[in-house]
């Protein structure tokens, strides 16, 4: 009986340390792709003047991480889909947010499959 007892600890040991090294390389890839994908939006944004581009940025909530744009919040959405003009007409989408996301989660997906295999 103790040896079945000793066997169960040591398979919920090696269970342990292979979900703390999961978690640590899938906390790594997470981190990493948001840099990844803050570094695209900056390069991929509309510039009129840049200041848009420059406000991409990463922040971790609640062991999230939250890519936003900082100081033009506001613009996203109407750059990423397009509006109306005040007086008739629309102006068109500026897609540059969706291809990086789409990139993003890929990425991501494919890191943590590595982390689970390795």
């Amino acid at each position: 009986m103790a040896d079945i007892n000793s066997m169960a600890d040591e398979i919920t040991r090696a269970l342990r340390q292979y979900t703390n090294e999961v978690q640590e390389e899938v906390d790594k890839a997470a981190e990493e792709v948001a840099e990844d994908a803050v570094g695209e939006l900056k390069q991929t944004s509309p510039e009129r003047t840049g200041r848009y581009a420059k406000g991409w940025t990463k922040t971790k909530k609640d062991g999230k991480w939250i890519i936003h744009n900082k100081k033009h919040y506001r613009l996203t959405h109407l750059l990423e889909k397009g509006h109306a003009k005040v007086n008739g007409g629309r102006v068109g989408a500026r897609v540059h947010i969706a291809p990086v996301e789409h990139r993003a989660i890929d990425d991501f997906i494919e890191r943590v499959e590595r982390a689970v295999e390795g």
